[in-house]
């Protein structure tokens, strides 16, 4: 595009002043009537270039276009999801923002839609009991909205990490919480009893108990976390959480507890064994899963 500078009027120049105008520039009275690029215009888009990064001009080349489109976009305006080019612009680093907050890393927050940001896309969905195919629709930016109350006037460089609770912090959660395990095989039934130990000898009065399955949880329950060492069943809604990144895991579950719309919510963890697991599993590794678990869960519910 030929750049629109000082004296330029017309449509292109009402489309400029008008986006300007919405991301909060002022520009005079004058100047929108004619549709002309006077001081006020030219002013308002040197502040803009400033204020994005771009250095000093005054001019709307091509990169400042691209720019000022890019910012007009608010998280909900279009459908997101992986291609090439990237979605660029303001409503993903929305997005980026909040799902670092919520402990759903993309990395440090650029407005690109890459790889990173539909891993965690895809973690966020699979956490809410979505379908979970990286695809930002409008489901998913409900589902972040509704969680505003979590991530609105926080830090967004993120990951925001939760661990490392120390014995007496743990032990205050314990005794105010009251959770139920379960589990769906022998590995994490095994993860699970050693869970249960490690909380009964951290508080005699502990909240947390073994039950059978979710669907005989008891009356008070703030939630049911169910261990797994398989990926999800295909058609399953549970919600299912990856144990992988265990900085961020007492983020991701408090914020699937949070947004579930059940009287109890059942949260299922994934432990990092999956399809091809080959069989070898020590006492070494259930009591590591317990530790790292028990830490997270505690983390987690400690409000």
């Amino acid at each position: 595009m030929d750049p629109i500078r000082e004296g330029a009027s017309g449509a292109a120049v009402e489309d400029i002043q008008e986006r300007l105008g919405r991301l909060g520039y002022e520009i005079d009275e004058a100047e929108l009537a004619e549709k002309s690029m006077g001081p006020s215009s030219v002013a308002a888009v040197a502040k803009f270039r400033l204020d994005q990064g771009m250095g000093l001009g005054t001019e709307v080349d091509a990169p400042t276009w691209s720019a000022l489109v890019d910012a007009g976009y608010t998280m909900g305006d279009r459908t997101l999801y992986l291609r090439l080019p990237n979605f660029h612009g303001n409503d993903v680093l929305q997005m980026q923002e909040r799902l670092n907050i919520l402990g759903f890393s993309c990395g440090k927050p650029d407005g690109c839609f890459g790889v990173y940001t539909e891993a965690a896309v895809k973690e966020f969905q699979e956490s809410q009991g979505m379908l979970a195919d990286g695809m930002a629709f409008q489901d998913t930016f409900d589902s972040i909205d509704r969680l505003h109350h979590v991530w609105a006037g926080k830090p967004a460089a993120g990951p925001h990490p939760m661990g490392g609770m120390g014995f007496a912090r743990a032990a205050g959660v314990l005794e105010h919480t009251q959770l139920s395990l379960t589990a769906e095989d022998p590995i994490s039934r095994n993860v699970a009893g050693r869970i249960w130990n490690l909380a009964s000898a951290t508080s005699e009065r502990s909240g947390l108990d073994l039950i059978e399955a979710p669907e005989v949880s008891r009356e008070g329950d703030v939630a049911v976390i169910v261990l797994a060492t398989t990926p999800l069943p295909e058609g399953s809604k549970m919600a299912n959480l990856s144990t992988d990144d265990v900085e961020t895991l007492p983020q991701r579950l408090r914020t699937t507890v949070e947004s579930s719309r059940e009287d109890v919510p059942v949260v299922r963890l994934e432990l990092p064994l999956g399809l091809d697991y080959d069989g070898t599993f020590t006492t070494g590794d259930a009591q590591t899963f317990a530790v790292m678990l028990l830490d997270a869960i505690c983390a987690a519910f400690d409000l």
